[in-house]
């Protein structure tokens, strides 16, 4: 059960279910209010307020859920019409719906007469709950088969291998019985060493020794191999997988993170395979070997080895579960790391900017304290864990000196068969310490592996069509029937009507947050509509392949971004194969080839990470020219004359000018005055359509648009008086005599 607001003036044996605090008053200024949810009524007070008041649960009591440009909305609702409303800043959102959620289930409970509504409270805490990070299983290693499967033949061979040259190295403790029993212990009692079978023996030792390396370096040789080709193959379908993933994937997540799961977690799974997984693997046979080996010289002898077993199992087993855990953790925390440097080093002209070099260096300090104590925290754990084995395998050797010399003592066995038996137990818990470490590999490579899989197993929200329509050629008319789209919970377009036609040129206007952009991602198809259709050429461009699709757009974002390389790489980024001549044409075109060729090396210059030693405007032309040379029939200008200057913008403009002919073209703008040449603007506002004509027609009706034209050219006013005005300059003085 929830515990209600301190301050809320709940009844005898009333019981809260849900709290909302409420952050904005009716003009969406910031103020604190509260709404609670009980058993049997809603109470609310109102932000800035400090009266409560409330509303018996009934059938007819109705709360509706509204959210729009970063404010949510509650409504309540009975049958005479609105009772009240709150509103609040989305990161409440979670909370409101969580209370949404809650009034129509108690409302179903009273209702149906049930009164207890503990239960369910409890139930829908864990739905708006945060997800739960569940620990990486160890068996998350066995999904790594697939990328083994290619290799199938050489890992058969190299168990193969594994298995010979285990059998080899168990040769000489064996040959040390004859050794004992019919040399050494014979010549101490007075007999003649037989010269030919010590060097029968001792050329048993060194042949066994020579072929157990040559099989163990071919197998490590061909395994290495093998497992480099399966990280690689690893990293390369999770990159693949990963550049199929819609934006939104990548809108939850960070870049150092992404780096961290494909780059060092996967050389992680490469160093497992290649080196610890061998060795488990050797481990398992010499062990088995060994056993079966001791059980053959002697069985009791044998049991009597056995004993430290089951507490070195429970330990593993006890330790495992921490390790796992732990492992994650440590993921996750040095993530945070990777996410900290991706940050500030791209970033770097602005810490310095601002002085804040302190502040990220503290930032980073901080998450590296973090990865720190988690590493302390786990090393704590194994610290204890390792030596209490190593211990335990002394123990059981002990335990088999002691019951060996008793048996020797009653000649159940004899010195050979000890000092045998001594060397296979020195080999035996050997490998048993070494499985015991293995643990902590198995478990770092299971968390790894389990972080790299949450990138395979995400499935995109714009998924490839099963059967895709082959696009022959795109005209360009665009249909946009009942479109709507939500950003999660925050419905962002709704119930959106319009229609442009082939070779058309649209200006979407609108403030900031109405949506356009948004509507130029579902026309790229970044993002899927969540409801209605957007149809290319009357194809709805969900049958469309994605790739097949997009090479039919042309599209120039606000924030123009260069790869690191040479100009003339960027500019044919989308059309790799294009000629010098047509790279040249488009820089023309886009008024670019001029400061191009001012460059120390023309076409050739090597442009820095993100456009580094470009000016804002030299980054935009480059990138219109980069839209222009694919030929688009669609072309989408995202604000594309916003970073440059007004000289600038007008050569842009001519350029456009010719080559929105015979393209359908959508353009965002937020000064208006560059979209006057557009066959029709439409206005957006909270997601929808508000009004469609041309400049004129619009400026006429003095409505939206007319509002929006006239607030621009009242701030360009403002600016101009605001600007100070210079004195006239003063009449050049004139000779002494002149006319």
């Amino acid at each position: 059960m929830l515990a209600a607001a301190p301050s809320a003036p709940l009844e005898p044996g009333e019981n809260a279910l849900a709290g909302l605090d409420v952050d904005l008053d009716a003009k969406d200024r910031f103020a604190t209010g509260e709404i609670v949810l009980t058993d049997r009524r809603l109470l609310a007070r109102d932000a800035g307020s400090a009266a409560w008041r409330s509303w018996p649960l009934s059938a007819s009591l109705t709360l509706q859920h509204l959210d729009h440009g970063g404010v949510g909305q509650l409504s309540l609702h009975d049958d005479d019409g609105r009772l009240a409303g709150w509103r609040y800043t989305l990161g409440r959102d979670p909370a409101a719906l969580k209370l949404l959620g809650l009034f129509e289930r108690q409302k179903r409970r009273l209702a149906s007469g049930e009164t207890d509504p503990e239960d369910e409270a409890e139930a829908e805490e864990t739905d708006f709950g945060v997800e739960s990070a569940t620990p990486p299983s160890t068996w998350v290693l066995l999904r790594l088969g697939r990328f083994a499967k290619p290799y199938r033949w050489q890992l058969l061979l190299g168990f193969v291998l594994t298995l010979a040259s285990t059998a080899a190295s168990l040769v000489p403790p064996y040959l040390t019985i004859p050794l004992m029993d019919e040399v050494l212990i014979p010549y101490q009692n007075g007999k003649q060493i037989d010269s030919h079978l010590v060097w029968m023996l001792l050329a048993g030792l060194a042949g066994s020794a020579l072929v157990a390396w040559a099989l163990g370096w071919m197998r490590t040789w061909l395994l290495a191999l093998v497992s480099e080709r399966i990280g690689a193959d690893l990293r390369t379908a999770t990159f693949d997988h990963l550049l199929q993933l819609s934006l939104d994937y990548f809108g939850s997540k960070r870049t150092g993170d992404l780096m961290s799961r494909i780059g060092s977690e996967s050389d992680r799974i490469c160093v497992f395979l290649s080196l610890h997984a061998l060795d488990f693997a050797t481990d398992v046979l010499m062990i088995g070997m060994t056993a079966t080996i001791l059980f053959s010289i002697n069985p009791s002898l044998a049991l009597a080895t056995l004993v430290p077993l089951p507490f070195i199992a429970w330990m593993i087993h006890l330790v495992r579960d921490r390790l796992r855990t732990g492992f994650e953790k440590i993921d996750r925390v040095w993530g945070e790391v990777t996410s900290v440097l991706a940050d500030t080093i791209p970033g770097i002209r602005v810490v310095k900017a601002f002085a804040q070099e302190k502040r990220e260096a503290e930032r980073f300090r901080r998450a590296n304290r973090a990865n720190l104590e988690v590493n302390d925290k786990l090393n704590k754990t194994w610290s204890l864990f390792t030596p209490t084995v190593s211990l335990l395998t002394e123990i059981g050797l002990l335990v088999v000196w002691a019951f060996g010399i008793w048996l020797v003592s009653r000649d159940a066995i004899t010195v050979g068969v000890l000092s045998a038996f001594i060397a296979y137990i020195g080999r035996f818990y050997g490998r048993l310490d070494s499985m015991s470490r293995i643990v902590s590999v198995t478990q770092k490579a299971a968390a790894g592996a389990k972080r790299i899989f949450d990138i395979l197993d995400h499935v995109s929200n714009v998924p490839e069509p099963a059967q895709p329509v082959k696009i022959e050629r795109v005209q360009g008319g665009l249909s946009l029937q009942g479109v709507g789209f939500r950003y999660g919970s925050r419905a962002v377009i709704r119930g959106l009507d319009l229609d442009i036609r082939p070779g058309e040129m649209i200006g979407l206007v609108g403030h900031s947050g109405s949506g356009k952009s948004t509507l130029v991602n579902l026309i790229c198809r970044f993002y899927d509509v969540t409801d209605g259709a957007i149809k290319v050429d009357g194809v709805d461009l969900r049958r469309f392949g994605v790739a097949d699709y997009r090479r039919h757009i042309g599209l120039v974002l606000q924030e123009p971004f260069l790869f690191f390389g040479t100009v003339a790489e960027n500019i044919a980024y989308g059309k790799p194969d294009a000629t010098r001549e047509e790279i040249v044409a488009a820089a023309r075109a886009a008024h670019a080839h001029e400061f191009i060729l001012r460059l120390p090396h023309g076409y050739d210059s090597v442009v820095g990470e993100r456009g580094q030693g470009l000016s804002g405007g030299e980054r935009q032309r480059i990138s219109i020219a980069r839209a222009l040379l694919i030929d688009p029939r669609i072309l989408i200008l995202d604000e594309a004359t916003s970073s440059v200057d007004t000289e600038t913008e007008k050569e842009i403009q001519k350029a456009l000018d010719n080559l929105v002919q015979g393209r359908t073209t959508i353009a965002i703008a937020h000064r208006l005055s560059t979209l006057r040449r557009a066959d029709r603007l439409v206005v957006m506002d909270r997601g929808r359509i508000v009004e469609v004509g041309t400049h004129d027609e619009l400026l006429a009706r003095e409505g939206a648009y007319w509002r929006l034209y006239e607030a621009q050219a009242r701030q360009v006013d403002e600016s101009d008086a605001e600007r100070p005005v210079l004195p006239p300059p003063a009449p050049a003085a004139h000779p002494a005599g002149a006319a």
